[in-house]
């Protein structure tokens, strides 16, 4: 029996990075999927998925809108009987200005997607998953919400609320059969991360990526795609409220070099 056969399941963010790669691996375990981005690559991923011989259909839709998110919790329902898991994947880097250079518009941006489209997938999954008997939601933070040095501002901040929106939510959703955990990945290779490794490469530096971690490497969206999988299914029937880093070991301690403020001297 395959881990996630006869259930149905959302995911945003599933054009590029951890969403696709999770996407394609819970169809895999036997899972129907609806597919949420805002960028047009989500056809491609439901496309591969389809092409494997499994089901998957595709929304172009900005997670922070909760119109279009509501419409994908009910296209799962309608086209699949119901919605057994969400995976709340969909984030923004938010760019790299100096902290005292950010606006209130470089915070709005980050916190509509990052914090804010987790809370309405989050919200309109668990309206349908209480009156079935329950469900799995899994949100992606990052080590970037446990403590500083993994990431700007407000990104940064974003994930701290995303770890405190899960088990928030744990509470508030106690006695339903609805489980909700957070993913925290470390440094992954994916769109986000792109400029990064793009840039390393250029320099011929690409083999010093994932150093400050124990493991002394960087990730891959598929090693975040297996403890999502784990989260959704029901191997994790007693997990709930928690906050998991997959980070080779970063947040162990943290190992940052020098901040800039962006104050002038």
């Amino acid at each position: 029996m395959k881990r996630l056969e006869g259930k149905s399941a959302l995911v945003t963010g599933a054009a590029s990075g951890i969403g696709r790669a999770s996407a394609k691996l819970f169809a895999s375990e036997g899972a129907r999927l609806v597919l949420v981005d805002r960028a047009p690559e989500v056809e491609e991923t439901a496309r591969a998925i389809c092409d494997s011989g499994g089901q998957a259909l595709a929304l172009r839709v900005n997670a922070a809108d909760e119109a279009g998110v509501a419409r994908a919790v009910a296209t799962a329902v309608r086209q699949f009987g119901g919605l057994s898991i969400c995976y709340a994947n969909a984030g923004i880097g938010g760019g790299a200005k100096p902290f005292l250079e950010l606006d209130a518009a470089d915070w709005r941006d980050v916190l509509d997607v990052n914090l804010i489209g987790v809370f309405l997938a989050v919200k309109h999954a668990a309206r349908v998953m209480i009156p079935a008997g329950g469900g799995s939601i899994v949100c992606t933070a990052s080590v970037a919400g446990l403590r500083s040095g993994a990431g700007g501002g407000p990104y940064s901040a974003s994930k701290a609320g995303v770890i405190s929106l899960v088990q928030t939510a744990a509470n508030f959703l106690g006695g339903t059969r609805v489980r909700i955990n957070a993913i925290c990945p470390g440094l992954i290779e994916t769109g986000m991360t792109k400029p990064l490794f793009d840039y390393a490469r250029e320099r011929g530096t690409e083999d010093r990526i994932g150093q400050l971690n124990p493991l002394k490497r960087y990730g891959q969206p598929e090693e975040i795609a297996q403890m999502a999988l784990f989260l959704a299914s029901d191997d994790s029937s007693y997990v709930n409220g928690q906050a998991i880093a997959v980070d080779g070991g970063l947040s162990s301690s943290h190992p940052v070099t020098g901040r800039r403020s962006g104050a002038k001297r």
